[in-house]
Parts: C-alpha cells; structure tokens; sequence
C-alpha cells in the first residue's frame, strides 16, 4: 500500500470518527431536552410539594388517619364476630370500623378528600393570569392545552401518591398492631379503594381547576368550590330526604311503587359524587355487601349469606365508579374548552 492510500484512509478515518461524535452530542442533546409538557409537570409538582397549604391539608389527613387507625385497631377485638365472613376479612376493618369516638378512614377520605382536591387546584390558572406569568408562558413555544393537562397531571400525581402512601401507612402500622397480615384479595381491595379515592379527589380537582378557569380571582373560585363542597356534603341530602317525602306513594304496602320508588330517590342520590363514592368504597371494603339497591322477597329467599368475591365487587361497583369518572371528564372538557376559547393576553 502506497503513501497517497495511506493518507486516503487516515481521512476517511477521521472523518467518519466527527461525523459520529457530532451525531453522538445531537443523540444525548435530544435525550436531554425536556418537552414543554412535562417541564410544566415537574414545576407544579415542585410547587405543589413545597407549598405551605400542601403541607397543612397533608398533616392534616396524616392526623386524622392516625386517628382513624386508634379508634380501629382499640376496639377491632369487639368487632370480631364468629361468623367467618368477617373473619376472613378482618384486616379491611381498619379502614372501615370505629368504636364512636372518631370516623373510620374511609369516611375522612369522603369528607376531607374533596378540601385536598379543591385545595389544589383553585388558583391553577388565574393565580398565573393575575400575576401576569400565563402571557409569557404563552408566548414560549408551548401548546395551550399542555398547560391546562399539565396542571391538572401535576396535581393528580401529587393526590395519587399522597392517599397509596396514606394508605399504605395506616396498612403498615395495622399490621404493626394487630400482629395480621392482610390476604392477597385484601391487598387488591385495598388498591381499588385507593385508586377509586384519587379518582373521586380528582372530580373535585377538575371542578376547581373549571372554576379558576372561568373566574378571575381566585378567593372567588375558592369560596364557590366551598360552597358545592357543603351543598352536596350537608345541603343535598335534606333536600333529596323533602323530595321523598313528598313523592312517597300513597299506598306504602304496595311492593312495587315502594321499590320503583326507592329506585328513583336512589338515582336522585347518585348524582352527588360523595354518594357514589360512599357506594362503590363500601361494597369494596365490606364484602359483605351484596347489593346497592333494593330488593324483592324473590330475590332474598334462597340467597346464600356469604361474602362477595373480588370480581362481583368490581362488577357491583363499576356504575359507581363509571359515573365518577364520567363526571371528572365532564369538568375537565369544560374547563378545556373555556380555557381554549378565552383571552390571555388582559389580566381582567
């Protein structure tokens, strides 16, 4: 091999050797750079974690979870039946049994879960339009809708992770307690009631993100997602108890207009998010429960009083659970859809 081919291949030999550390720099270049999307995630989640009212909303459940977990694990031993079903399930009587002193768990998740959710999410968008910070982020290149998605997945991802990590706390000192280990399908029940909870947190989540998209100050929207907070908590169902009242049938030993009946006031009742969750997270956490509605003599006589498998729970609640993500989208389309159409560049 002469001189001049020597010199041709050392060339070529360099220069494929730049051409491959140029492509190697753009590869980790591209790997590097974060999509506008999840940079917006990262920076709520940062903000959601370092805030003042997350902190104060989680010590508050951690309170009332540690308390829930006394009140269950001190009087458990009177709750133990010599009826199997209940001893086959006696470990998912942390989170639903109370010896009257304080609500068990599941009822501080209905009734606190919706102050996390509204909590969190009140000022999303017009904090940023009264601080004049959403015009500049628009005019990054970043798509509007990422910001409200983003919002919205940064605050599920800190609920999501505030109730598994709660949940699984008060399982953990439970077992600490009680000396039981939970059962496989305890665990999976366990797992449904916690992701049911961050989806029933997320309704309220999405309602108030809907309301500091359509409000300007943010106290308005807080004060507003407060106000439906205690319609349906307190106000709705005097209401619903006056509706049946006034529609009950007039003869009450007629079976058939006492169950249609009691079917429609049941449908009125279902229309309150807290209602579906009660529902759907009692007949996970009770299997025992074998029906959400009334039934006939028909169908009581011959019944075997037996605890519900997994599977026929999961059927049994699934229009529960239907419902609330049904609603959740509901608000989240409408505050997508106003969010879309409104204009961003004025602060009023």
């Amino acid at each position: 091999m002469n001189l001049k081919s020597i010199n041709w291949f050392r060339g070529m030999k360099a220069a494929w050797a730049k051409r491959f550390a140029v492509f190697t720099r753009s590869a980790a270049a591209d790997l590097s750079v974060t999509s506008p999307f999840m940079a917006i995630v990262q920076k709520e989640i940062a903000d959601h974690v370092r805030s003042w009212r997350y902190g104060i909303l989680f010590v508050l459940m951690l309170l009332t979870c540690l308390g829930s977990l006394y009140t269950a694990s001190t009087g458990m031993r009177n709750a133990i039946s010599t009826d199997n079903e209940v001893k086959s399930f006696f470990f998912l009587n942390l989170f639903t049994y109370t010896n009257g002193t304080l609500p068990p768990f599941i009822t501080f998740v209905s009734f606190l879960g919706p102050l996390l959710g509204i909590g969190l999410g009140f000022d999303a968008i017009n904090s940023e339009r009264s601080k004049g910070t959403l015009s500049r982020l628009m005019a990054q290149p970043v798509h509007r809708d990422d910001v409200l998605n983003a919002k919205f997945v940064a605050a599920l991802i800190v609920i999501g992770v505030m109730f598994f990590a709660l949940g699984f706390l008060v399982a953990g000192l439970g077992m600490l307690i009680l000396g039981i280990p939970p059962t496989p399908e305890e665990v999976w029940r366990l797992i449904l009631f916690l992701i049911i909870s961050t989806v029933y947190v997320a309704f309220w989540l999405n309602l108030s993100i809907m309301l500091s998209v359509r409000l300007r100050q943010a106290a308005t929207s807080a004060l507003t997602g407060m106000a439906i907070w205690i319609f349906f908590s307190v106000f709705y169902g005097l209401l619903i108890d006056l509706v049946a009242g006034a529609t009950a049938p007039a003869d009450p030993r007629d079976p058939d207009a006492v169950i249609s009946h009691t079917e429609w006031i049941q449908l009125l009742m279902r229309l309150s998010p807290s209602q579906l969750f009660s529902e759907a997270t009692t007949t996970l956490l009770v299997p025992s429960v074998r029906s959400l509605g009334p039934l006939s003599m028909e169908q009581i006589i011959g019944a075997i009083p037996s605890p519900l498998p997994l599977g026929q729970s999961i059927l049994l609640v699934w229009p529960q659970l239907t419902g609330m993500v049904a609603e959740t989208l509901v608000c989240f389309a409408a505050a997508y859809v106003m969010f879309m159409r409104q204009e961003i560049r004025s602060r009023n």
